[in-house]
């Protein structure tokens, strides 16, 4: 059975990432699964710049979050990030937030991204990315 890589990246909740109610208001889930999501390519070594520079793009076509606790300002959590699915076009990346000490899952959700070539138009993902990802 092939076990998934999950990447985690542990982030502290800012003030300014609250609304009123004092907790983290919906769309910065959002912004740390980009977080993770670069993290994620890091740890295969190599970044989101270096699909640019070889005239790729990943852009997200889709999203899903569903909440399930409040994390607050202060709060240590961690974003947790692995491969959901690879097709030739797309890729499908998963992600759960959990609070660092409790492991409590606050958010779970999916980004699912289109390859893009230089000229804007869909495109097959290259090979060195579909070997980085382990599914050449």
């Amino acid at each position: 059975m092939n076990q998934k890589r999950i990447v985690e990246t542990t982030l502290r909740v800012r003030y300014a990432e609250t609304d009123a109610m004092g907790v983290v208001y919906h769309s910065n889930y959002l912004v740390w699964f980009e977080v993770g999501r670069g993290d994620y390519f890091r740890a295969l070594g190599q970044d989101y710049g270096h699909w640019e520079q070889r005239g790729y793009a990943l852009p997200v076509a889709e999203a899903h979050a569903r909440y399930h606790a409040p994390a607050r300002y202060g709060d240590e959590v961690a974003v947790r990030t692995w491969v959901e699915q690879v097709r030739s076009r797309s890729l499908t990346l998963g992600y759960e937030v959990v609070r660092a000490d409790t492991r409590l899952r606050l958010v779970s959700g999916w980004t699912r991204h289109i390859c893009m070539d230089s000229q804007g138009q869909a495109c097959r993902l290259p090979l060195q990315m579909l070997e980085s990802l382990g599914q050449s």
